[in-house]
């Protein structure tokens, strides 16, 4: 027997074509999340009249520094035209803050990862190793730093490139929180805290127990009488559904290091 409510909202879905437009952001960005496929994704929902707010479902340690700002901008010109909700329902963290940011409303889960502001550059040096063997490079190149990050120099000049992207990460998390000098200094730390706690330092508007509670928020940015939905993106395999490491993403590459090397970085609490 249909209730009232359900009768009401299938009539709805008959006779109002708007929708509140679902995007999961989970994996490592450049890894299992395909930046160029969510820019595609998010690009549809911005063009598309029907979609009248996105809910941006975050599960995801964050990843590389240029695919992870490539999904900010492209979520800011999301937003400039259409409500947009990001909702952290597992981990928050790095690169994938960094895009929530462009959000006109941050929702976490309670117990969600939320924050690791900052940047991280890490490579091997064996200068010391080649040392003791008796061996040594020997490279030809047009500049003095062409072999920046190569393993077999100290490392020099990176911090000044950290740095960059670090004042560009912090910059947007400014403008979209309102932070004051000494309130981004105390969320920069490259801490993570629980979505509870991350409202009462202002990384987060508020908390959403469930997708339904995230949906109602976008729903009332958006001044809907409903939150019927369409969800974008490729479909899932059955692995992919099923948690399997690795599923979808294709023949090991450069993208499941950037998987693994996020993970890893990301504290995944265990009850």
């Amino acid at each position: 027997m249909i209730s009232e409510r359900g009768l009401s909202d299938r009539l709805a879905g008959i006779t109002d074509r708007r929708r509140i437009a679902v995007v999961q952001v989970r994996g490592a960005i450049g890894g299992a999340a395909r930046t160029d496929d969510l820019i595609r994704t998010i690009g549809q929902a911005r063009r598309n009249p029907r979609i009248r707010a996105v809910l941006i479902e975050i599960d995801s340690p964050g990843g590389t520094a240029i695919a992870s700002e490539q999904l900010y901008v492209a979520v800011r010109r999301l937003a400039a035209r259409k409500p947009v909700v990001a909702w952290i329902k597992g981990v928050g963290a790095s690169g994938a803050y960094f895009l929530a940011c462009a959000a006109t409303r941050v929702l976490a889960f309670p117990s969600a990862l939320v924050g690791s502001i900052g940047v991280i550059s890490v490579r091997p040096v064996v200068v010391d190793a080649l040392r003791r063997v008796g061996a040594r490079m020997v490279v030809t190149k047009t500049g003095p730093f062409k072999d920046m990050g190569a393993p077999w120099r100290e490392p020099t000049e990176e911090r000044e490139l950290v740095d960059a992207i670090f004042r560009r990460f912090t910059g947007a998390v400014r403008t979209a929180r309102g932070f004051d000098d000494e309130a981004l200094a105390r969320v920069t730390t490259g801490d993570v805290w629980l979505g509870i706690r991350a409202v009462e330092l202002g990384l987060i508007d508020g908390l959403a127990d469930d997708e339904d509670t995230a949906l109602e928020a976008a729903q009332d940015l958006a001044a809907l009488p409903h939150h019927l939905t369409v969800r974008l993106g490729g479909r899932r395999s059955l692995l992919q559904r099923l948690g399997v490491p690795g599923a979808g993403m294709g023949p090991p590459g450069e993208r499941w290091l950037v998987e693994m090397e996020s993970w890893l970085g990301a504290p995944r609490p265990r009850a």
